[in-house]
């Protein structure tokens, strides 16, 4: 599962002074060899475990030394620090649809035979996939993945926190190396050890790989049946019912209270609460909860057990509800029919690019054109709105690609 998903269940906490030293960029030879002393003393524990000592010393042969750029990855989430219509236009826009769309045609003889075997939407897996590693485009990314065995020794030897879960991974690894799955050179993922097309950690590797092009190998680095097949298995595993949504937008009726817990589709429509688009509720039997994830001025949900299994694979709401929206754009369906609430008139994505060109051009800007606003871009927004005069606010908002075009 994604490297966020791992830290809303553990704390990135990390204290130790020698880890400091490194990154302050002092005495590296000692932080070095406090480092080779945590590898010795962790190789009897994974022989204890079932690790070879061929397997373990051609996994750490090129591990030397702890990666610094693990605790700044691990410092900030976009879950809990984006506005919700920033995180949701990064993720559920114009780019992904097309691409899921493409990848859905391109991969249609395997999509059929996952979704006949586990049940699963095809559109969910090809949401998650995007969402995880944007089709795949994330892994030729070198500034991004790591080598997994160091990612995880370093958080291993450098977090009081994180190194219970980091040990219990590492072991996972060296055994997905020693099966034959995959080799060291190969073996690559996040900060955090989530690996793959679709990111999963070794445990969750360990659980749930599946070897659907059938070549004997569990292959969720380059084989996409398998790590689509994969995702399909763990949701499914987790009680995925097939044939069935996640959820509904819908309207609620003013100067009402209601449940907070899971009740028919029927009892929430009779307390007044419909459909955003308009039509009616399928089968009146389902339970869902009540989400309103941006307060009663933005979208609002009723939640069916499908929301709560893609939770399952990252658990956290605002993942599982962009995956939802992003699968059913994916699939044809409308999106949102009430905005997340904004302070400002929303950008199409190439409208967006193109304000990332026109900061580029006029030296605001250094970072991508990819029509996704980071905070680079909203460094930038706010530093051209500074010198035009306009409030520093950092949104993409049509004001301000107004202003960057009468430059």
């Amino acid at each position: 599962m994604s490297a966020s998903s791992i830290t809303r269940r553990i704390a990135p906490v990390f204290v130790a002074a020698i880890f400091a030293v490194l990154l302050a960029g002092g005495a590296p030879a000692q932080a070095d060899q406090g480092f080779h002393h945590w590898v010795a003393s962790f190789r009897s524990v994974a022989l204890s475990h079932g690790v070879s000592r061929s397997t373990f010393d051609r996994a750490f042969r090129n591990v030397t030394e702890p990666d610094p750029d693990v605790l700044e990855k691990s410092r900030s989430q976009p879950e809990f620090n984006a506005p919700a219509w920033n995180y949701f236009d990064n993720r559920v826009q114009e780019e992904s649809v097309a691409d899921g769309q493409a990848m859905a045609r391109k991969w249609r003889p395997w999509l059929d035979r996952i979704e006949k075997r586990f049940g699963v939407s095809r559109y969910v897996l090809l949401a998650i996939w995007s969402m995880e590693s944007n089709y795949g485009e994330t892994l030729k990314n070198d500034k991004i993945m790591r080598n997994v065995v160091r990612s995880l020794a370093t958080l291993g030897y450098g977090s009081r926190r994180y190194s219970s879960f980091a040990r219990k991974q590492l072991i996972a690894a060296l055994k997905i190396l020693q099966r034959g799955d995959i080799d060291e050179r190969h073996l690559t993922g996040s900060w955090a050890g989530a690996m793959g097309q679709t990111q999963f950690i070794p445990t969750s590797y360990e659980i749930y790989a599946v070897d659907m092009d059938g070549d004997g190998r569990r292959d969720i680095w380059d084989s996409i049946p398998d790590a689509l097949a994969t995702t399909a298995n763990l949701l499914a595993r987790n009680g995925w019912q097939a044939d069935k949504t996640w959820g509904y937008e819908v309207k609620l009726p003013a100067g009402r209270k209601f449940p907070s817990g899971f009740e028919s589709l029927d009892r929430w429509a009779a307390l007044g609460v419909t459909r955003a688009n308009g039509k009616d509720f399928p089968r009146g039997h389902d339970r869902a909860a009540l989400k309103l994830p941006d307060g009663r001025d933005g979208p609002v949900f009723l939640m069916l057990k499908n929301f709560y299994v893609i939770k399952k694979y990252n658990n956290a709401d605002r993942y599982a509800l962009a995956v939802g929206l992003l699968a059913d754009q994916i699939a044809g369906y409308g999106g949102l029919v009430q905005d997340w609430d904004r302070p400002f008139v929303k950008l199409s994505f190439d409208e967006r690019r193109e304000l990332q060109k026109r900061l580029l051009a006029l030296g605001y800007y250094d970072g991508k054109i990819d029509g996704r606003i980071g905070d680079g871009s909203r460094s930038a927004i706010k530093a051209f709105q500074a010198q035009a005069g306009l409030a520093q606010d950092g949104n993409p908002s049509q004001k301000v690609l107004t202003s960057l075009r009468q430059r």
